[in-house]
């Protein structure tokens, strides 16, 4: 049945109204709609609201019946969703269908490693992959679009929600946006398992103030153009059917009340015609921010600005009737949101189907069948191998072990935040996954040896926040001594330690990034028994590991790893898979050193190590430069670089240069990297970073083998934007930089002309 004639059918019309225009447009189709509804159903449709799993709750039900819900947040897992579809379909004057969303930010049944660890595979058939798996998942449980993938750009660790983007680069990040979004659509944007995204946080709220969560963003046009905007744009072009406003002014104006950022940017530069949402009580945010004296001045700013739905605000449904009947916000704005929304639901195809995927019979657990084999696969692909002294990695099988940390037995700190369903039980921890590699063979002992803290004031205040950690009711002398009692008896020191997963969420940023000192003094106090350690860090975030760098003889990043994190740590640990992650943000040596990223600027004292002098660019109590940097991931096998190689010396607009390369894996394994390439402008009219990531390939080589990489460039991957804002090449002198890492790299020039 076509859109027309179902809606026809539907309020009422006769079939020879709907025949009468068979081949109605979307947008025909959408005015037709519109004109119908009164202005109380027109502001229902700006309201998302929560799922509410008693769903004969009257408020919720008789708002959808009365055409005052447009849309529905959260999982809509059978039977809720079809209740409430039905309601608006059964009972509403309208009978316009609600819509669904959720986070699926990374899984909803099958969790996979959090975002930045997926940016940390390089891989974006891997990543593909994850955003697949995802949406077939969530649209078994009627979830019809994702709040996601969040794509803030971020220089700063201490930001709570570091774990949800894709890191400090801009290029990466855009291209694993684009990626995601295609992946959660899938091939058909029609088919049963294709799931919308609306990307967030629009926008810049990864460059807050001090990491601080909701904090303010003070930054030059020019910087948003040039480095935090692209991965939104990203997702645009790809296809996102929304768009998330965040909470952080700009400027001193917030996001919710930025017209220039909503309706300039977003919708005229970037033709987006999808849906804006305020992200969680923003628009009533804009009374704290000091724009608005009430909500009803807020609800009015954000209309203005763009702000098409609300969620978690009653500022729309309480004050938008009487402002439009007042005459004070022109129904012409009031109708262009709702014309948003109606188009995002006639994409989805609900005015065709409103019930796909709403089954009317609770799914029984085992309904949710876990893609175990992806999500380890994935998982081992994300991990970093930052430090290997004397190839202590990979381990024996049949070594005696000594499993150590407070991480070591958790399954819920392995999902990290906004983690789907957050059902732990199915998760395999670090023990689980080192016990059944080494089931029959090696001597594996475990003890706990410390909380994540000691420190009962955070204690307090995380179960003020609802996310209550699990502490050891031992003293910390006995959970340490039943530790190094366990390791003298081993050959190697396992010891797996890092942030529990409420350390990295939203409003939950941290000054200090290193480990809590119950941690670094369980580290020493095994350090001192002068056994290999091997620490494998659980983290959703760049940390302060200088300590740590120090003691480990082997150092694995492992993220917030996810379903299948335990059996992924054994896989890398033991040698049954060779790590191949990059870092995708800079470690930095201290909090001090913070912001600290590869694409900086030179400025005019730039420090140069080789020759120390005093009137530079520097700490005089902290060595220059990261302590890993963007780009850094070790290998078990030893890949080497050599022979850059550029097509020209001289590129003419509208031509192409080839850079190649010749990769090797002079080591004793198989294994995978990432060989990086970085563009330098030497001189333009405004100052340029020191490197610019514009490619990568990342290539599995067989022990012994070499492979000629070629890269191509033109004059599209030099541009930038100017002084005033235009997307520009200059010509003038270039250099390629080509490495495994931001740092080590090899350099070729040549000239735009």
């Amino acid at each position: 049945m076509g859109k027309v004639l179902l809606f026809c059918l539907l309020v009422g019309l006769s079939g020879t109204e709907a025949w009468a225009q068979p081949s109605l447009t979307k947008a025909a189709f959408i005015e037709h709609v519109l004109v119908q509804m009164t202005l109380a159903e027109k502001v229902g449709q700006l309201e998302l609201v929560g799922i509410d799993r008693e769903q004969t709750k009257a408020s919720i039900r008789e708002g959808v019946a009365a055409g005052l819900i447009g849309a529905i947040g959260g999982v809509a897992s059978p039977p809720y969703g079809q209740v409430l579809q039905h309601v608006a379909m059964e009972r509403s004057r309208m009978k316009i269908p609600l819509f669904f969303a959720a986070d699926v930010i990374h899984g909803l049944h099958t969790v996979f490693p959090v975002s930045l660890g997926l940016a940390a595979s390089w891989d974006l058939s891997a990543i593909a992959l994850a955003g697949r798996i995802s949406a077939r998942e969530a649209r078994a449980e009627g979830v019809h679009l994702t709040f996601g993938p969040s794509v803030d750009v971020t220089r700063d660790p201490r930001w709570g929600r570091v774990s949800e983007g894709y890191g400090e680069d801009p290029f990466l990040a855009s291209r694993i946006a684009g990626v995601m979004v295609k992946a959660y659509r899938g091939d058909d944007p029609h088919a049963a398992d294709s799931l919308m995204a609306g990307v967030k946080h629009f926008a810049l709220y990864g460059a807050v103030e001090g990491g601080k969560d909701y904090n303010s963003v003070e930054m030059s046009t020019a910087n948003m153009y040039q480095f935090y905007f692209a991965p939104y744009r990203a997702a645009v072009d790809a296809g996102a059917g929304m768009a998330m406003i965040a909470f952080n002014a700009i400027g001193g104006i917030p996001a919710a009340a930025n017209r220039w950022l909503i309706r300039d940017v977003l919708r005229h530069q970037w033709g987006f015609d999808g849906v804006t949402l305020g992200d969680c009580r923003a628009i009533e945010g804009l009374v704290n921010h000091g724009v608005a004296r009430d909500a009803r001045q807020a609800a009015a700013l954000a209309l203005r600005a763009g702000v098409d739905m609300e969620v978690c605000d009653d500022a729309y449904a309480q004050y938008l009737p009487g402002l439009v009947a007042s005459g004070e916000v022109d129904v012409a704005l009031l109708n262009e949101a709702v014309r948003h929304v109606l188009g995002l639901k006639y994409d989805l195809g609900l005015f065709d189907d409103p019930y796909r995927n709403l089954g009317s019979v609770a799914l029984p657990p085992s309904a949710a069948r876990l893609q175990r084999d992806a999500a380890r696969d994935i998982a081992r692909k994300t991990f970093v191998l930052l430090k290997n002294a004397h190839q202590t990695l990979p381990l024996s099988k049949q070594a005696s072990i000594a499993l150590v940390g407070p991480l070591a037995k958790s399954q819920h700190d392995l999902l990290g935040s906004y983690c789907g369903d957050c059902d732990d039980q199915p998760v395999v921890s670090v023990y689980d996954g080192l016990a059944r590699a080494v089931q029959g063979k090696a001597t594996l002992r475990y003890a706990k040896g410390a909380n994540v803290t000691t420190d009962k004031q955070l204690a307090e205040r995380l179960k003020l926040y609802k996310t209550p950690l699990e502490l050891d009711p031992r003293s910390p002398e006995e959970l340490l001594g039943e530790a190094l009692q366990v390791a003298r008896q081993a050959e190697v020191i396992v010891a797996v330690v890092g942030e529990p997963w409420s350390f990295n969420d939203e409003s939950v940023s941290r000054a200090h990034i290193n480990l809590p000192a119950s941690q670094q003094h369980l580290l020493s106090a095994l350090k001192s028994l002068g056994k290999p350690l091997v620490i494998v860090l659980v983290s959703g975030r760049p940390m302060d590991l200088t300590r740590e760098q120090a003691q480990a003889d082997a150092l694995l990043e492992t993220w917030f790893s996810g379903t299948e994190g335990g059996n992924a740590v054994a896989d890398v640990l033991f040698g049954d898979y060779n790590p191949s992650g990059k870092l995708p943000m800079t470690f930095p040596r201290s909090v001090g050193q913070i912001p600290i990223y590869y694409n900086h600027l030179n400025t005019g004292r730039p420090f140069f190590p080789a020759a120390p002098y005093k009137y530079t660019s520097q700490y005089i109590d902290e060595p220059d430069g990261p302590l890993y940097p963007f780009g850094y991931g070790l290998s078990y096998t030893r890949f080497e670089l050599s022979g850059l190689q550029l097509s020209t010396l001289v590129l003419h607009a509208g031509e192409q240069l080839k850079a190649s390369i010749t990769l090797a894996n002079t080591g004793p394994r198989d294994g995978e990297t990432v060989v990086q390439l970085y563009i330098r402008d030497v001189v333009a009219s405004v100052s340029r970073p020191v490197k610019e990531l514009k490619g990568f390939q990342k290539l599995m080589l067989k022990a012994g083998e070499r492979k000629v990489i070629e890269f191509t460039l033109d004059e599209n991957d030099l541009k930038f934007y100017d002084a005033q804002l235009h997307y520009v090449a200059e010509p003038g002198e270039f250099k390629v930089q080509v490495g495994l890492d931001s740092q080590a790299v090899q350099e070729q020039s040549f000239e735009l002309r």
